[in-house]
């Protein structure tokens, strides 16, 4: 069984071949710049060469290129977009209008090839061949599992981080497990735009997995193995742009947040996780700090094993927990990725043992 396990962030993109029949320390990985961090830099080549860009492709995730867009409109240059590319920057078109970037139709675009055309896309299937081929390695792949930050299509006029805390609290509240955060491309919610266009660029027929990208680091956290043997832990994932905690018991979720890591350091983390824990942190505290926010659905007066994953694990600095550093089959970066292979063992029926094997080995 070989599975290609992406994990896309907003500073890298980590990528892993996992092939059950090889010990996982020995299988294939690359830890590559992000989808975002590519595009923010072709956008500021193409405004310091002074070229007006066109956006065509499907929704991906924006952050750096947010930031780089605004750059180049700011410097008075051309910016067009399909209206599909368009939804990376934000969900209102004409908020992305009011960003100084013109929405065209995708027949329209075919007469602008004297610009920098920019095809957007979180998964590049063929990046990863050719890096793949490169090295020789065997480039087919029996499923594919990718993890994004989906923030979800909000409405006109409502926060895109009000907009996902809802939808994951709906679903943790639904059903009460990590594994809840996965789906097989068939059974995404039409909300799911990011997570929908991602499962449209790949092109096999084998199954696809999207899961959500601090769902699956914690997911691959804990196949670590000190947090493998603990039935009741705090697991934290401080990526480059958001940080989440789930408080964990018995595979149980007892409580969630979610913040921007830029906004956090030693002191806020371990009272964010001594709240969690507890039971008194509040949704309304974490978002009007700039966060996501919090959910609470059990509290304990026993204090979790804390383990902390993640490449900003910097950020903890000066805290006083007793911060685990988690490192599952040898490799935190991947931990993401050994996540969606742990999930696909869950949502794809008769794959669970063979996978469960394969990474039993390696933990």
């Amino acid at each position: 069984m070989r599975i290609l396990a992406v994990d896309v962030g907003t500073g890298t993109q980590d990528i892993l071949l996992f092939d059950g029949s090889r010990v996982v320390e020995n299988c294939v990985k690359m830890i590559m710049p992000s989808p975002t961090a590519v595009l923010a830099q072709r956008i500021s080549r193409a405004t310091a060469s002074r070229r007006p860009i066109l956006f065509t492709g499907v929704t991906m995730g924006g952050g750096p290129s947010k930031r780089a867009l605004q750059r180049h409109t700011g410097a008075g240059l051309a910016a067009y977009a399909t209206s599909q590319a368009a939804l990376t920057f934000n969900d209102d078109l004409d908020v992305v209008r009011g960003m100084g970037v013109t929405i065209v139709d995708p027949t329209e675009a075919a007469e602008h090839r004297e610009f920098e055309v920019i095809d957007l896309k979180d998964l590049d299937l063929e990046a990863i061949r050719k890096a793949l081929d490169a090295f020789g390695v065997d480039c087919r792949f029996d499923a594919v599992a990718v993890a994004v930050l989906d923030h979800g299509f909000a409405p006109p006029g409502v926060s895109n981080r009000l907009f996902r805390f809802q939808y994951l609290e709906r679903l943790m509240m639904e059903r009460n497990e990590l594994a809840a955060l996965a789906y097989v491309a068939a059974d995404l919610p039409d909300y799911l735009t990011r997570m929908k266009a991602v499962a449209r660029s790949v092109d096999l027929d084998v199954p696809v997995l999207l899961m959500d990208t601090g769902a699956a680091a914690v997911l691959g956290a804990l196949q670590d193995r000190e947090v493998s043997r603990r039935d009741h832990t705090m697991v934290v994932n401080m990526g480059n742009s958001h940080t989440v905690a789930f408080h964990l018991r018995g595979g149980r979720i007892e409580g969630f947040l979610e913040h921007h890591t830029n906004l956090l350091n030693g002191a806020k983390l371990d009272h964010l996780v001594r709240a969690l824990a507890t039971g008194t942190l509040t949704n309304s505290e974490v978002y009007q700090d700039g966060g996501h926010g919090a959910v609470v659905m059990g509290s304990s007066r026993r204090r979790p094993f804390v383990a902390i994953a993640g490449p900003r694990q910097d950020v903890a600095a000066g805290s006083q927990l007793r911060l685990h550093r988690a490192v599952p089959h040898g490799d935190m970066m991947l931990a993401g990725c050994y996540g969606l292979v742990s999930a696909c063992g869950l949502r794809i029926a008769g794959w669970r043992e063979e996978i469960d094997r394969a990474l039993a080995v390696g933990a």
